[in-house]
């Protein structure tokens, strides 16, 4: 090793290239690239195999449109490595380049080691004002990056590309999805492999999954409080690189893992998209650590206080905002995005805190250069899409502004569904359009039906079980005094907050979330599944289970409810062999359209609904006939039994959530509407 390190690698001067940002091997050597538009000089720093010795520093020999860059021969995948930036330490102007941090490179495909907090992270003197400068090396507390072999046999493996209306969404959380599930190999449980485990993809498929999307799955960071507090980040939504894998969720510590789990869904007809993190980094605001962009170009990177740039102009709540107005910022984040489809064959993305993405100097915009360059990508604009439509900024919450080919998380859907089973007066109309697929919100700018994804819950709130479960959100195990958390969650204990041994809370309880699992599954749209709630998962009343990487929020499969499972299967099911999503927004019998499904509002007494009819209305039905021939109808009563007469035709019994199984087999149309029940018909 010694003998090794005596030999300084020499970079070659001809052979060096600023086009591909990175490191990339071609079998010779490593070609390194990067970006820093205010640096003075660049240190790329080698390191042992075991990342702890520093072994060579070498100056990066060129520079070119501040992409510094060069090759340099002999280096083999598997090396490790760091930068050293060199600029000006002055963060009243938005710079704080420290050389005595060892920084990540923002394009970095493997990550080898954890990062160890300690103070000399920091580019400042902890404790002391951030305009000082600490000069204690950070390597010894660094992960380092290492260069990575892209090579993979995806055999036939292509993308599924799924139309949306045939789409069924599942979010899921590779470890919590996996800890405690019997199908899967203890020593596979936590990670990609345990996510390609055979049970786990079954059960994807008996529910008709078209589409898992994974939190977070990019590196990302533990909080520094939550480390010293016992607790970690379980999400993840704090990320530190967006090219590598989470390495906790490599059983191998390989990328291939990530790989060979992808083309196993793929293989089953499952698509997979990732919740992926660009509007900031885990770098939070300006007293924050120096782990990668701070310490390579803060100026560029991030987005600075207009009127101070020492401090960080955040619209995140987390302490930055990635400045991707920059172009050389967009330019990563669309590098990483196509990386993940290209390389590791990615079916699409739900991006996280998506406003953010969108704005620019006059706030957000619709077609900012964002959305315009993803638009326009031979390679993005053909992937599934997905907009979590708010921010925390001025003018964030934007629910129907996005530009196509973007859907959207329709928080709307949720509220409304939510009250309306919950018996809140006013609800009957609001849901009506939710059937919809949200017409007001999403038909506009040749919008189409399947813009809006319907949700119930999410990872963030309440499962749906706990909605039927306590009045009030019970976070006490966060460490945060219940501050954390939303207090407005539109939900009902049915008698007793908690799990309770009454059985007809029990049995009330299955029955509402029946109830409110068909009413996402029979509308328009793009439904979307929680992890979990298939089957009655609770995490106790906790609704920010962020910190809880415990069996608060791995899914625990050995009290699945056979009630609901055998219910969201039959739903499924039914959903996808009438075809009942379209692209087109239903219309009413006198403006129908050819394509378009036609959809009529009845009471359940037969006659149509009228507009004073849905004043405190409490149930009421949708008939639509479909453009590919059928019809469904679809009876919603969130109140009491009443009567119920169906329209002149040959109808079915399909449904029945207050039956257990849900399926008549068989049996003639009711004449009643039970209450806290949908009943479906078809033609």
């Amino acid at each position: 090793m010694n003998a090794q390190r005596d030999i300084k690698p020499q970079f070659d001067p001809n052979a060096g290239s600023p086009a591909l940002l990175g490191a990339e091997p071609d079998g010779d050597g490593v070609n390194f690239a990067l970006f820093s538009d205010h640096a003075e000089r660049v240190e790329l720093c080698l390191f042992s195999p075991d990342g702890k010795t520093q072994t060579h520093a070498l100056d990066l020999p060129q520079m070119e449109g501040g992409i510094w860059h060069g090759y340099l021969p002999g280096v083999r995948p598997g090396q490790l490595y760091g930068y050293r930036v060199h600029g000006p330490y002055a963060p009243q102007e938005g710079h704080r380049f420290n050389p005595a941090k060892l920084v990540l490179d923002p394009y970095a495909r493997k990550l080898a080691g954890e990062l160890i907090w300690n103070d000399a992270l920091f580019g400042y003197p902890v404790g002391k004002d951030d305009l000082s400068k600490d000069d204690r090396d950070s390597a010894p507390f660094m992960p380092k990056a290492v260069v990575v072999d892209p090579a993979f046999d995806w055999e036939a493996d292509a993308a599924l590309a799924h139309p949306w209306e045939k789409t069924l969404i599942y979010e899921a959380h590779v470890k919590g999805l996996t800890m405690r599930h019997d199908g899967v190999t203890q020593a596979d449980r936590g990670t990609f492999a345990g996510l390609g485990a055979p049970a786990v993809i079954d059960h994807l498929k008996a529910l008709c999954v078209t589409a898992v999307e994974l939190l977070p799955v990019q590196g990302f960071l533990q909080d520094r409080h939550l480390v010293e507090n016992g607790r970690s980040n379980y999400w993840g939504y704090n990320t530190l690189t967006f090219f590598a894998p989470e390495a906790r969720y490599l059983k191998s510590g390989k990328i291939g893992e990530v790989k060979q789990t992808i083309k196993r869904l793929h293989d089953a007809g499952i698509e997979v998209l990732l919740d992926v993190v660009y509007n900031h980094t885990a770098e939070g605001n300006e007293m924050g650590p120096t782990l990668s962009f701070r310490g390579i170009d803060n100026a560029s990177y991030y987005r600075l206080s207009p009127d101070d740039p020492r401090h960080c102009f955040d619209t995140t709540g987390c302490g930055n905002t990635l400045n991707v107005a920059h172009p050389m910022v967009l330019r990563m984040v669309l590098d990483s995005l196509r990386y993940w489809v290209e390389a590791m064959h990615v079916d699409g993305f739900r991006f996280d805190l998506a406003s953010t993405l969108g704005r620019e100097a006059e706030g957000f915009e619709r077609e900012g250069a964002f959305f315009a360059a993803i638009r326009q990508d031979p390679v993005l604009s053909r992937v599934k899409l997905i907009a979590e439509p708010w921010d925390i900024g001025e003018g964030g919450y934007q629910v129907g502004g996005f530009p196509w080919p973007f859907r959207e998380w329709n928080d709307k859907a949720r509220d409304d569904l939510r009250a309306f089973w919950r018996r809140d007066p006013g609800q009957a109309g609001r849901v009506a359009q939710r059937l919809l697929g949200s017409p007001t919100q999403f038909h506009h700018s040749r919008r189409p039906a399947t813009s809006s994804v319907n949700f119930l819950a999410a990872h963030d709130g309440f499962t749906l079980w706990d909605t039927v479960s306590y009045n009030d959100k019970h976070n006490d195990a966060n460490g945060e005094d219940g501050r954390d958390g939303h207090d407005n969650n539109l939900s009902h204990n049915m008698g007793a907050e908690g799990p309770s041994g009454d059985p007809g809370i029990d049995h009330g309880r299955a029955r509402r979330v029946k109830a409110m699992l068909a009413s996402v599954l029979m509308a328009q749209g793009v439904p979307m599944l929680l992890a979990g709630d298939e089957f009655g998962n609770s995490q106790g009343g906790n609704n920010n289970g962020y910190a809880q990487d415990n069996e608060t929020t791995w899914l625990d499969w050995h009290t699945a409810r056979d009630d609901i499972q055998g219910a969201v299967k039959a739903l499924t099911a039914l959903r996808r062999d009438l075809g009942l999503s379209q692209p087109r927004f239903a219309q009413g019998p006198d403006g129908a359209e050819g394509g378009a499904p036609v959809a009529r509002w009845l009471n359940p007494a037969g006659g149509e609904m009228d507009e004073t009819a849905w004043d405190g209305a409490q149930a009421f039905g949708l008939w639509l006939d479909l453009p590919q021939g059928g019809a469904a109808l679809v009876y919603m009563n969130a109140g009491d039994d009443t009567p119920l007469a169906l329209p002149d035709g040959n109808w079915r019994w399909a449904i029945d959530t207050s039956r257990d199984p849900v399926t008549p087999e068989g049996e003639a149309p009711p004449g009643t509407l039970p209450g806290q029940a949908v009943l479906v018909f078809v033609a």
